[in-house]
């Protein structure tokens, strides 16, 4: 499986962007997906997930109300919108792929396969 996420840039507080990662593989449609975030001199940490089907996401306390996850399983593609974005966004943004289906989708151990990761910047 390989994973190819797009989409940073450049925003002021308060703007949008839409993240994608285009993923390979026949399975996608199996596969949890997960989008994380990584600050400089920080842990990587959990943004949003979504299940196989699109039926179910996960979604950390910090950007709840601002972002929302999406997946289009014909374009094996998952999405990341992010509304309101704030200084502290400010992250390289990795998405991420479970094979596993496993209920622990918040941690970094639990995902198989990794993109390279697009650069988010939010200037106050």
């Amino acid at each position: 499986v390989q994973l190819q996420a797009s989409g940073g840039g450049l925003v002021q507080a308060g703007g949008s962007l839409r993240l994608t990662c285009a993923a390979s593989g026949r399975s996608f449609s199996g596969y949890t997906m997960g989008w994380f975030r990584q600050a400089p001199g920080k842990e990587r940490e959990f943004v949003m997930a979504i299940s196989g089907s699109g039926g179910r996401t996960y979604i950390a306390d910090s950007v709840k109300g601002r972002f929302t996850i999406s997946r289009d399983n014909a374009k094996n593609t998952v999405y990341l919108q992010m509304n309101s974005l704030k200084p502290e966004d400010t992250a390289v943004y990795y998405c991420a792929a479970d094979l596993d289906r496993s209920p622990y989708y918040g941690l970094v151990s639990t995902y198989d396969y990794w993109g390279q990761g697009t650069l988010v910047t939010v200037s106050s």
